[in-house]
């Protein structure tokens, strides 16, 4: 069966709708708490996890692009939990983190602002609709600063989804049901050469996420490519120990059968003095 992103904005009725599909197709219902804690098994805190769905990067991590760095565990963690199969996502980057698998069907879910404002003062408890508005209008921004700094993506753009639904003039019971419809079609079912394809981003996130938990390797920016448990590596290092280092931890996750290596070591020019 499909794998189903739900992608909305904060108070939008993201969780209400996910919990629905999922207790009518028998699937399981999990958010980015599910992928924080899967992740952890790389040993990075739960803490840092956390950042790269809560809270906009600061100047230093856009520079150096270390946030980046946490979001390549996420990413192995969604893959891991998609493997298994029926499963519904609503969260923040779903329709990202699984892109180009074609049994995954991608929602994004738009409410109104009156029912958004109404949350937020139920839910927060906003004693005012402006102040309600305040913090909407900061989370959406943060948001979209995030999203955009982590995927390159407006999250908003609708050709990133395979449905979008506003749900001002329709309940979210009717939103389901236009889900599970989707869902239960042939262009999101699972096929050979779809699950191949999210088997290989699998093993291929999860070189990557054993690339950065390791101290001595942490810090490249290799690219990798599964096929069917070979790996090719690609990429520029600073030396041939760095390179043996790489390959030899990418040997060592699970479902690798062969590592080749196009790594090249970066040309050293000598000072030329005064």
């Amino acid at each position: 069966m499909s794998i189903i992103t739900i992608s909305r904005g904060s108070l939008s009725g993201g969780r209400s709708l996910a919990e629905r599909v999922a207790e009518r197709l028998g699937y399981r219902c999990i958010s980015s708490e599910a992928l924080i804690e899967t992740a952890t098994k790389y040993g990075v805190p739960e803490p840092k996890l956390s950042e790269v769905f809560d809270k906009t990067p600061s100047f230093w991590e856009r520079l150096t692009k270390s946030r980046r760095l946490y979001l390549i565990f996420i990413q192995a963690a969604m893959c891991e939990l998609a493997l298994q199969g029926r499963l519904v996502y609503h969260g923040q980057g779903g329709q990202q983190l699984l892109k180009g698998i074609s049994h995954v069907m991608k929602v994004r879910l738009i409410a109104p602002l009156e029912f958004r404002l109404k949350a937020a003062m139920e839910r927060e408890g906003f004693l005012s609709r402006e102040t309600a508005m305040q913090y909407l209008q900061q989370v959406d921004e943060e948001r979209l600063r995030r999203m955009r700094y982590l995927f390159n993506v407006d999250w908003r753009d609708p050709a990133l989804y395979d449905v979008v639904l506003n749900i001002e003039h329709m309940s979210l019971e009717t939103a389901a049901d236009v889900v599970i419809y989707m869902a239960q079609h042939p262009e999101y079912q699972p096929t050979p050469a779809s699950e191949k394809k999210l088997r290989d981003l699998t093993l291929s996130c999860q070189i990557k996420a054993s690339l950065a938990a390791h101290p001595v390797t942490s810090g490249v920016d290799v690219d990798v490519r599964a096929d069917d448990g070979i790996v090719w590596l690609t990429g520029l290092v600073d030396s041939s120990e760095l390179e043996y280092e790489i390959i030899r931890a990418a040997q060592m996750v699970s479902g690798v059968k062969e590592v080749i290596s196009d790594l090249e070591i970066k040309p050293v020019f000598p000072y030329p003095g005064p």
